[in-house]
């Protein structure tokens, strides 16, 4: 027999920390969505406003047979010290979440061994989604009973935190769905406080302020009014997630690999290659190389060390033309 407390056990025994059903559309959360959208809070992130917006409302657009969504969620939180108690000049930051392999493949994995498992007993239809189909996926993961949507719009559980990579299973299995648990993040405002952006405002991220958006998803030149507050961050930023108090007795698993903070002048000098070799299966490399370069300029103008004069003259003297101008504008910080 296939039912919900099987299928969550099932999830456990694959590794998942979080586990819950949610239900098909359509969702009182995409109206939300849409407002935000077509305010343009989504800077150029175009995937999140095209036509694949509308989809979102309801997960039968992406399999009309669903009748239920499994959620799951993948603990990638380590024991390491927050970006928020990080204070050597002389090294970058990456983001918690990109210390060890591309999240995309690991989760992936793990919800093709649940669907495996499940089918042992009966056969449905399927699709597995791990953050690119076009789903609300923090919206599933709350009326999955996973946790609430904090201030810093990402996922809390009460007992684990937000260290969580979300992934879910649209089948035709009709399962009883949990519920959304309360919101308690109360009168707090550590996460809205400490964003030396303000890309936070009441429960919304204004996507085109956000560190994370700034040194990722945007290509080519940074807004020069931005690049101050970006300090040493050269991959995404995660001091939402650090100041929260939810997170203070947050659980944590072993990586191996990536390093966390790694010397920024040895990351101003990496080839194309270098940089390919150093980062491969991981996310960082998203950013691509001229961008990891522009990140890596902004993060040495940020700490203002004497010692970064060589390596962004260097950069400035490049043939890349983006890398060239970011570099200029470090060297002025000096």
């Amino acid at each position: 027999m296939i039912d919900a407390a099987m299928v969550k056990r099932v999830a456990g025994e694959c590794g998942f920390a979080l586990a819950g059903i949610a239900p098909v559309g359509p969702y009182a959360d995409h109206a939300k969505y849409m407002s935000w959208a077509e305010r343009g809070l989504a800077g150029r992130m175009g995937y999140l406003t095209d036509y694949r917006a509308e989809k979102r409302e309801d997960v039968r657009a992406l399999l009309p047979s669903a009748r239920s969504v499994l959620v799951v969620g993948q603990l990638y939180n380590a024991p390491v010290p927050y970006s928020t108690s990080f204070s050597d000049s002389e090294r970058g930051w990456i983001s918690r979440y990109a210390w060890g392999e591309d999240y995309h493949r690991s989760l992936r994995g793990g919800l093709e061994r649940v669907v495996a498992a499940v089918q042992e007993r009966g056969a449905f239809a399927y699709k597995i989604c791990v953050d690119t189909a076009p789903v609300l996926e923090r919206s599933l993961a709350r009326l999955a009973g996973l946790g609430w949507i904090g201030k810093n719009t990402c996922l809390i559980n009460q007992g684990q935190g937000s260290w969580f990579f979300l992934g879910e299973v649209i089948w035709s299995l009709e399962l009883e769905a949990d519920g959304p648990p309360a919101d308690r993040c109360g009168t707090c405002t550590r996460c809205i406080d400490a964003c030396p952006t303000a890309a936070l405002d009441g429960g919304e991220l204004d996507a085109r302020l956000c560190i994370a958006y700034l040194n990722i998803e945007l290509k080519g030149t940074v807004p020069e009014e931005l690049r101050g507050a970006m300090g040493r961050q050269v991959f995404g930023c995660d001091i939402c997630q650090d100041v929260c108090p939810w997170n203070r007795r947050a659980a944590a698993v072993e990586k191996d690999g990536l390093m966390v903070d790694p010397p920024l002048e040895r990351l101003s000098a990496l080839s194309r290659e270098e940089f390919s070799a150093m980062f491969a299966g991981t996310p960082v490399e998203r950013t691509r190389y001229q961008g990891f370069l522009r990140n890596v300029c902004i993060a040495m103008g940020n700490a203002q060390l004497e010692r970064f004069r060589g390596p962004l003259e260097r950069l400035a003297a490049g043939g890349d033309i983006v890398v060239q101008e970011h570099a200029r504008w470090a060297l002025q910080q000096l």
